[in-house]
């Protein structure tokens, strides 16, 4: 499943959230331009506009309001890779240097910051306060999430439901609000509204579970990351944590004792033992699930090329190698 005809529905709408964004950015202090501008220039997929439009479309919403607020949403979402980024003290993201290796943590932060303080200014030019209530109880539930992860870092007992917690909030919650809020502009009614965050939030958890899953199985040219970075910052995904439940016990206290000690010396082992126990499919299976799910809450739906194309975005999450 290729992402380009779906894209090619939206084409002209999304180049218009690009441009938004890129005036957005304008500022007369030069490193939230060139900062800015370098993230949001860094050949993301723009899968989170894609959703709000696909679903705005699908039940007619203004179309500018619709490109306005599909701009939010990217600008949230860029926002929270900056900040996470610092977090992880991570060094490359999409095969490029990251902001905070590049400028520092402390710009990075600020430009994060100031991201968001763009995104809502850009929100209350739709006056519809019902939005903006969405949106800010959507970020607030994605600082819980990335800080609840934080807390379980390394934490060798976390659970299935858990992880599966941590991942609906900080990275399922927005595809959620960005379907959500495509139905709320299109005027939909209730019941589609919710089937439309149900979606979202069916699909960002696909999307979240096949990304941890390519941190064990995939290639690097494919990635545009180094394999390993979850685990080298201690950050214990479902792979993991099925292998902890049903693996070899001595593989498993070797595994525990090398995610302690941090860092890649042991990622190759550790991505065998990963490989051979099962958890890659295991991984890989409940994605699946997770999409023909999301697909599920359209089925019933009027049909339109644009809530097609939304199921084959589902289809697209668990068939992806990057």
């Amino acid at each position: 499943m290729r992402i380009t005809p779906i894209r090619a529905l939206v084409k002209d709408e999304l180049q218009a959230v690009d441009d938004l964004i890129a005036n957005a950015l304008c500022s007369e202090v030069s490193i939230i331009s060139d900062l800015g501008c370098y993230v949001v220039q860094s050949g993301g997929k723009r899968l989170r506009p894609l959703v709000l439009l696909l679903m705005s479309q699908a039940w007619r919403a203004p179309l500018q309001q619709a490109v306005q607020l599909a701009a939010v949403i990217e600008l949230i979402h860029t926002a929270t890779l900056l900040h996470d980024d610092v977090v992880d003290n991570a060094v490359s993201r999409r095969g490029r240097e990251t902001a905070n290796s590049r400028w520092g943590n402390e710009a990075a932060v600020l430009v994060g910051d100031f991201l968001y303080s763009k995104a809502f200014q850009m929100l209350l030019t739709i006056p519809n306060p019902s939005m903006m209530r969405i949106v800010a109880d959507t970020t607030n539930t994605m600082a819980e999430g990335e800080a609840l992860q934080l807390v379980q870092r390394c934490n060798t007992t976390i659970n299935e439901a858990d992880y599966l917690r941590i991942i609906r909030c900080k990275t399922a919650q927005l595809f959620g609000t960005a379907a959500r809020l495509g139905g709320v502009l299109g005027q939909a009614d209730q019941a589609t509204e919710e089937a439309f965050r149900q979606y979202g939030l069916h699909l960002g958890t696909a999307f979240q579970l096949m990304d941890d899953l390519l941190d064990y199985d995939s290639l690097e040219k494919n990635t545009g990351k180094t394999l390993g970075n979850d685990f080298a910052e201690g950050k214990i995904t479902l792979p993991l944590i099925h292998l902890f439940k049903t693996g070899n016990p001595a593989e498993v206290k070797w595994i525990k004792t090398a995610l302690e000690a941090g860092g890649y010396q042991h990622f190759s082992r550790v991505q065998t033992i990963v490989k051979q126990s099962g958890a890659i499919e295991y991984t890989r299976n409940l994605a699946k699930l997770k999409a023909e799910k999301a697909k599920a809450e359209l089925a019933e739906l009027p049909h339109s090329v644009y809530l097609e194309a939304a199921m084959h975005l589902a289809d697209f999450a668990v068939e992806r190698d990057h």
